[in-house]
């Protein structure tokens, strides 16, 4: 698998629930840089960021970008790439696009699944990476393919299998 440059991460805390755990930015750039290691997708002189907001900012931006009404784990954005051949400009950073984590609704997920909540996190941030390099799992192959490269991901990080038992993509 070829490996490229890291793409740079910026976290933004905007919920003050997040206060509560303070390792979650080491956490979300340490799941990113794997991931973008581990995958073949050039991140090279890319960026993104990682909103970290509460079930009640998940839940607006749920509502606002695809028509449901309730919080959710974690949402991706991705960036609208240039055109292939499009010139752009050199000075411009290539943005892969947004990540966005709800607290309430990670740590109740963890607790439930009697996970740490920095395990917790580093599958969301992992899967939400994943989306922004062009990953989905609408459909079940993709589902397949996603949650697999998602379980390598997670053993290089030394976080066991978050699939193994149940049978639910995220």
């Amino acid at each position: 698998m070829t490996t490229h440059s890291l793409p740079a991460t910026e976290v933004l805390i905007v919920a003050d629930c997040w206060n509560a755990e303070a390792d979650a930015e080491a956490v979300i750039f340490r799941a990113i840089e794997t991931a973008a290691a581990m995958v073949d997708a050039d991140t090279g002189d890319a960026e993104l960021a990682v909103m970290l907001t509460d079930d009640a900012g998940i839940r607006t931006l749920n509502q606002n970008w695809r028509g449901i009404d309730k919080a959710t784990n974690v949402l991706s954005f991705p960036a609208l790439q240039p055109p292939e051949g499009a010139q752009e400009p050199d000075d411009a950073p290539r943005m892969l696009g947004d990540i966005a984590i709800a607290y309430e609704t990670t740590r109740r997920e963890a607790d439930e699944e009697e996970k740490t909540f920095a395990n917790h996190l580093s599958h969301l941030a992992v899967h939400g990476f994943l989306h922004l390099v062009g990953y989905d799992h609408e459909k079940d192959g993709e589902a397949e393919a996603m949650e697999a490269l998602e379980r390598e991901i997670l053993a290089q990080l030394g976080i066991a299998d978050p699939y193994a038992d149940q049978d639910r993509v995220i």
